[in-house]
């Protein structure tokens, strides 16, 4: 309930790209339609896929299917549904993310508090092949879901999960949306648009919450080419590669503050653990789980120091093709 009583109103936005997620994204729409807390709207967002969108509109009823005009890519996509959105809430959702029941109620029950701005939940893996013995879920990530070390109760957090997160209207209006120049774009593998877009509405209100519960709930499909090694590594470069744009836009320090936990924290005790348990005949596969951790850690860490590098660069080009004078109008 908001603070005068009345539930607010939600609008979820479902952005997709291809044909080949069709039969997900048919049971996502389903399992929003049958929330216990019903949206006032459900907004699919095609994403340059002409084919795609007329499909959409000869076969699906009472949703608003939009084309994006955004840039080509994810976050274009999802301020495009912003765009179309007409309720106080803006709820996104992946296209092979299914909601449970009471997702929507979940989150629209924090937002009584007038200081909360975002509110987002858990993201389960599933997995279509199933876990691969060295995917650690401290690495879930890597496929956009909940790992192992985030809050296991409704906590203040930095920045929400793509999947399964939600923002007031206001909030994403007063801040311009998502940033185009990141996420992920076709061949581009880029993301913590996610991390950015939370990260800027904190600055813009000072005092306010994003808060993370991990009751709210979806299930995330995770195809068995995102279980392999080949993509852990180049999920994690990218990874890498999306901080350092991140930390060029908002500061290091605010870029990387979870980061750090997770570093000196979540990811000793992971190696450890598998170790232990390969050690002690527990599990044979935690050599291996070990293994991966340490090597997604450096790839991502190699990631980060090259995307600081290119950032270095463009400034650099920058400042050499603008006046000075020029440069300090154009900041101010």
């Amino acid at each position: 309930m908001s603070p005068t009583g009345v539930r607010p109103t939600v609008s979820v936005v479902i952005c997709c790209y291809t044909q080949e997620r069709l039969p997900l994204l048919t049971s996502v729409v389903e399992s929003v339609r049958v929330q216990s807390a019903p949206p006032q709207q459900i907004i699919i967002v095609v994403d340059h896929n002409k084919s795609l969108y007329k499909h959409l509109i000869a076969n699906f009823s009472a949703v608003t299917i939009v084309e994006s005009t955004g840039q080509p890519g994810l976050a274009g996509a999802r301020n495009t549904g912003i765009a179309h959105a007409t309720s106080d809430l803006v709820a996104f959702l992946d296209d092979d993310a299914e909601a449970t029941p009471d997702w929507l109620e979940r989150l629209i029950s924090f937002y009584d508090d007038p200081d909360v701005l975002a509110v987002g939940g858990r993201v389960n893996p599933v997995w279509e092949a199933g876990r691969p013995g060295y995917f650690g879920e401290e690495l879930d990530w890597i496929v956009g879901c909940s790992h192992r070390g985030l809050p296991r109760m409704a906590t203040e957090v930095r920045n929400l999960i793509g999947a399964n997160m939600s923002f007031r209207r206001e909030t994403l209006e007063l801040v311009g949306g998502f940033n185009q120049d990141l996420g992920r774009q076709t061949a581009k593998p880029l993301g913590c648009e996610e991390t950015e877009i939370c990260i800027r509405a904190s600055l813009a209100s000072p005092g306010a919450r994003i808060v993370y519960d991990p009751v709210a709930v979806v299930n995330h499909h995770v195809p068995a080419a995102r279980g392999t090694f080949r993509y852990m590594a180049a999920r994690a470069w990218s990874e890498g590669l999306s901080k350092a744009q991140v930390s060029h836009l908002v500061g290091h320090k605010r870029a990387l503050r979870s980061e750090r936990h997770y570093v000196r924290r979540v990811l000793p005790r992971a190696v450890l653990s598998g170790i232990r348990d390969w050690g002690s005949g527990k599990d044979s596969a935690g050599l291996g789980r070990a293994g991966a951790v340490v090597a997604v850690l450096g790839i991502t860490t190699g990631g980060y120091l090259r995307g600081r590098q290119l950032a270095h660069f463009a400034r650099s080009r920058s400042a050499e093709a603008v006046p000075a004078a020029v440069e300090w109008r154009t900041v101010q």
